[in-house]
């Protein structure tokens, strides 16, 4: 019987729902909480999540949880965890944490005690009496007590999931492409829909769309770090890496562009595109946003202007928005969606959104004003 584990896939604030819809269209029963979302799965399961998962930031190993309110009980409790089925005697392990609403509070306590009982537990698992090496294979843990629950858990990803190795460059403000992404499935956007960024800096939105279109895994050009455990089954990164590229859809036809009115970041967007391998699937051409005249009927429009967060831009980006609010009104037919801090967005834009939604781009918080189109006459 194969080895199944708990896993816990990290979330950024308000995407939790998006991240949980990819598990299950993925196959997995999910149960979503605040800033993560918990499935059941074995080892092809964890490097799937990591090489499949848009929206995510990481994923973990749950090695297990209980209750401690004493250091006693902290040091206990992770001695007793079978942490030796995932560190070697020799493994470099450095212990992250964190606390909220518990007894022990002080996180570099309770990470120095979860560390000691941790070396304790692998001296005696591999009988070693000398202080553990840690020049093996590296493995980041993190302890989190929350209302006076312990969790341990394994990182199996390393550098965060948003990065695809495909930004070369980028602009002042870009967006991640684990966010990028989520925008996009926010939408109703299907790859035989025409979809346009009019304000595209360095490219990440139009390149997400064009990976969710080919159906290819964002993950696919990087390693993670379960794959450098050595009781990670290594044949299995040879299969599943095949099995996502079978996936791929490289037949159906994309229109999709970018538009940006600053020449440099154009370049940076064809540069980060030619990177991610999909250079004849987008068309990106400088551009100001007031001259964009739509070429079908129908589409989906997505941007992320600039939020004017300081003094002084805030008129320059509202005047932005009204010239968005004239061009875009007419185009009943097109889906739009625009992200801004900027709360009286709808007022400046001339109409009031089908649906907003409260999100999170980075530590600030936006507003995702989405506009439906009303569909087509059926011929």
């Amino acid at each position: 019987m194969e080895k199944k584990y708990t896993i816990m896939v990290t979330v950024a604030a308000g995407l939790e729902s998006v991240v949980g819809q990819e598990l299950k269209n993925m196959g997995y029963d999910v149960r979503v909480d605040n800033y993560r979302v918990f499935f059941e799965g074995t080892q092809a399961d964890i490097l799937r999540a990591n090489l499949w998962l848009r929206t995510a930031d990481r994923v973990k190993i749950v090695i297990g949880s209980f209750e401690a309110k004493t250091f006693e009980e902290l040091f206990q409790g992770i001695k007793a965890l079978p942490v030796e089925d995932y560190l070697n005697y020799d493994s470099e392990f450095p212990v992250a944490g964190r606390s909220q609403k518990s007894v022990l509070h002080s996180v570099p306590d309770v990470q120095s005690i979860t560390k000691k009982a941790i070396v304790e537990k692998l001296q005696e698992a591999y009988h070693v009496r000398t202080r553990l090496p840690e020049n093996g294979f590296f493995a980041q843990l993190e302890v989190m007590v929350a209302k006076d629950q312990v969790m341990l858990v394994l990182d199996t990803t390393g550098p965060s999931l948003f990065k695809r190795g495909y930004r070369v460059e980028k602009g002042a403000a870009p967006l991640k492409e684990n966010f990028a992404a989520a925008l996009i499935l926010l939408t109703n956007w299907k790859k035989d829909l025409p979809f346009v960024d009019p304000t595209c800096g360095s490219g990440t939105l139009a390149i997400e769309a064009a990976l969710i279109g080919r159906n290819l895994a964002p993950g696919l050009t990087r390693t993670f770090d379960i794959e450098k455990m050595d009781w990670f089954d290594q044949e299995l990164s040879d299969t599943i890496r095949d099995e996502a590229e079978d996936k791929a859809d490289y037949e159906s036809e994309l229109d999709i562009h970018g538009y940006d009115i600053d020449p440099r970041m154009v370049a940076i967007a064809k540069e980060n595109a030619k990177h991610a391998g999909l250079s004849q699937d987008i068309t990106f051409e400088t551009m100001d946003l007031a001259d964009w005249r739509p070429e079908s009927e129908s589409g989906v429009l997505v941007a992320n202007p600039p939020y004017g967060e300081r003094l002084g831009e805030l008129e320059e980006a509202e005047k932005l928005y009204k010239v968005m609010g004239e061009l875009y009104r007419p185009l009943t037919h097109w889906s739009k969606y625009i992200l801004t801090s900027d709360l009286s967005f709808e007022k400046v834009y001339g109409q009031k959104a089908t649906k907003k939604r409260k999100l999170y781009n980075g530590q600030l918080r936006v507003d995702y004003f989405q506009y439906w189109a009303k569909p087509l006459a059926k011929k």
